[in-house]
């Protein structure tokens, strides 16, 4: 059976004396926050992200999200690497991915370390004036992926994207740039945590090891959360979102993606035999699916955001509260109605229409 996607307030037609009787039939209608939704309007959402998983082809979108990225890795990886030689030195990055070893899979490892020594060795001899032309190609060819995310989450968030040229190359820069920053920010603390771990060991308990390397993950995970924010509030063309009605689809993709990623990574290991049907392209093929699979999972944390934004009647965009269809996002100014909810309205229509 097709699938079709909720109707709207704007749907059924509904006026604001309708949308404010409606808040009392809708669950969760009047939740300032995620936190706020009781247990039948997350049933709601859910369902909603489901039917809306179709209705957007989220696999479709993060296979050319997977795509573009894979173009835009190398860069990104030069940006990374020349920020961080702005304040260390480059050559360390490549040892900071030995503690990727036990999440992502080896194969994607022996491609990034192959390029960040390639990186690493290039870098070191530019200075002043071409390190900065470095930088802004690099980031140029990063771009790619930003722009890739931008479309899709406009998709997700039923946006059409009416930013200039001039303006949509300034934000996909500005998160790109962003997403860079994060990276060597996760670098530098992750390479502090592993120097007190190491200068530690031999005074403190395994218990005290144990604990520092998973403060290290926490800090990391973190860090992908922000990361998923960023693209959240400043990819889609719309008035951005208050931080916490992102912050539930940020975790939910930071956990979907640890998960997804363990996942494939033991799958790779020791289910499939892609080195037997890809030959020497097997780590490419490996590669280019941990990407589509990280794609995916960040799609359906934007899904959630955007249900969830759907299923209340307050304003969850920037600002002060403005009413619906004044709020400059096409979710935030609709409300999702199931079967029961338009024969409710459908009822309050016929009611006023009999009265004298």
């Amino acid at each position: 059976m097709a699938s079709t996607p909720p109707a709207t307030l704007a749907d059924a037609g509904a006026m604001p004396a309708d949308v404010e009787a409606l808040a009392d039939q809708v669950p969760g209608a009047r939740a300032h926050s995620p936190l706020d939704m009781p247990p039948s309007a997350w049933w709601a959402i859910i369902k909603r992200v489901y039917v809306m998983n179709g209705v957007h082809n989220l696999a479709l979108l993060a296979a050319g999200v997977a795509f573009f990225a894979f173009l835009a890795f190398v860069p990104l990886i030069a940006v990374i690497v020349l920020l961080y030689g702005l304040i260390a030195d480059p050559g360390t990055v490549a040892n900071s991915l030995d503690l990727l070893n036990e999440v992502v899979p080896s194969e994607v490892l022996v491609i990034v370390r192959e390029q960040l020594l390639q990186i690493v060795t290039t870098s070191s001899t530019q200075q002043g004036l071409g390190l900065v032309l470095a930088l802004l190609f690099s980031t140029y060819g990063a771009m790619r992926a930003a722009t890739a995310m931008m479309r899709a989450l406009n998709i997700i968030y039923e946006e059409h994207e009416t930013r200039g040229f001039f303006r949509t190359t300034l934000v996909a820069v500005m998160i790109t740039l962003g997403m860079a920053g994060i990276a060597v920010v996760g670098l530098v603390s992750i390479s502090l945590f592993s120097y007190v771990r190491n200068f530690l060991a031999p005074y403190i308990g395994a218990l005290s090891l144990m604990l520092i390397q998973t403060l290290t993950w926490v800090v990391a995970a973190m860090l992908v959360s922000v990361t998923f924010a960023i693209f959240f509030r400043y990819a889609p063309d719309r008035r951005a979102a208050k931080w916490r009605w992102l912050s539930l689809g940020s975790m939910a993709s930071t956990v979907l993606w640890l998960c997804i990623t363990l996942g494939f990574g033991f799958y790779a290991a020791n289910v499939s035999d892609y080195n037997a049907t890809y030959g020497s392209l097997a780590a490419i093929v490996i590669f280019l699916m941990w990407l589509f699979l990280s794609a995916y999972a960040v799609l359906i944390g934007a899904e959630i955001n955007a249900e969830t934004e759907r299923q209340t009647f307050r304003d969850s965009t920037v600002g002060a509260d403005r009413p619906l269809g004044q709020r400059g996002a096409v979710l935030a100014d609709s409300v999702a109605l199931d079967e029961a909810e338009q024969a409710i309205l459908e009822k309050q229509r016929r009611r006023r229409t009999v009265q004298p």
